[in-house]
């Protein structure tokens, strides 16, 4: 149980108990801080109360996270685009649509049940049951490379190359606009957005560095199409960052606007390069982007 105490400001009296604890910091949605209310897991001076509750100030508050319940991940023969395999990681091509890992909603179908399936449970266990193997993730909508860790050994290599930066992580895109550079560096820090807690945005406030390099490769009417290079990898960055300059990326329903057959944002992991932490050799590997992004890339184009 996690046990957060808080005290109620002057400056924040009139708003809703749910709605200013969600803005806390507490990585907690306002959905899920109704939830721990009704729960009686939010007091107020030692008392439950309601989710519409408005504290006065000075009021003392306590936030009590249990821990999120263990789940079973079950195996599902799921077929995998497995880029490159040895004894001690692998590189797989996620095709649009699918979940890393199992989350609220996503239990099964996702990466993850496939990788039990394929390796027979032999996955590092750092990051736990829930996300055995994965170092690093790709969202739900965007295609492309990523590495899974089959032991500790592995993941600790991996992990530290990426703490480092010192991963190659291309990406492309189509992007909502007309640029005036041709290239150039988005440097913005990125955090938690204050209200939805679902989503993150660029500001100082809890929030890390974050740098992405940009290169326009075709100007289109009203958008183009990009390569980029991640020098860190916060959550959501090429997205937030792309929002935040004024080129969301086209179909982004959450940065930008949802359109008509994309199903979710242009966005594909084309290469990821690193060092086996095993061998100590250097691996590229290169995918193009599925048949759905070139084929709008081409209708784009005419």
């Amino acid at each position: 149980m996690t046990r957060h105490e808080l005290c109620f400001p002057a400056d924040a009296v009139g708003q809703r108990l749910d709605k200013w604890v969600a803005g806390q910091g507490l990585d907690l949605t306002r959905c899920a801080v109704q939830g721990l209310i009704a729960s009686g897991h939010v007091t107020v001076n030692g008392k439950t109360i309601p989710k519409n509750y408005r504290p006065k100030a000075d009021e003392q508050i306590v936030v009590e996270v249990p821990p999120p319940e263990e789940i079973e991940i079950i195996p599902q023969d799921i077929p995998l685009d497995i880029v490159y395999e040895d004894e001690d990681l692998l590189v797989v091509n996620k095709p649009k649509g699918m979940v890393v890992h199992p989350a609220a909603g996503n239990y099964d179908e996702t990466l993850v049940n496939a990788l039990m399936f394929h390796c027979k449970g032999t996955l590092s266990g750092i990051n736990g049951v829930i996300r055995p193997g994965i170092v690093h993730r790709i969202d739900k909508n965007t295609s492309g490379l990523l590495i899974v860790a089959k032991n500790d050994f592995a993941h600790q290599g991996l992990a530290e190359q990426i703490k480092a930066h010192s991963f190659t992580r291309e990406y492309e895109a189509i992007a909502v606009g007309h640029f005036k550079e041709t290239e150039g560096t988005i440097d913005a820090p990125i955090g938690r957005h204050p209200i939805d807690r679902k989503k993150m945005c660029v500001t100082d406030k809890n929030s890390r560095n974050a740098v992405t390099h940009f290169a326009v490769q075709k100007q289109f009417a009203g958008t183009a199409y990009l390569r980029l290079r991640l020098e860190t990898g916060r959550t959501h960055q090429i997205r937030v960052h792309l929002a935040y300059i004024g080129h969301p990326i086209y179909g982004d329903d959450v940065y930008g606007k949802a359109v008509k057959g994309t199903q979710g944002q242009c966005l594909h992991a084309r290469k990821i390069g690193f060092v086996h932490p095993r061998t100590g050799a250097y691996l590229e590997f290169e995918r193009e982007a599925p048949a759905y992004f070139q084929k709008l890339l081409t209708r784009m184009e005419k």
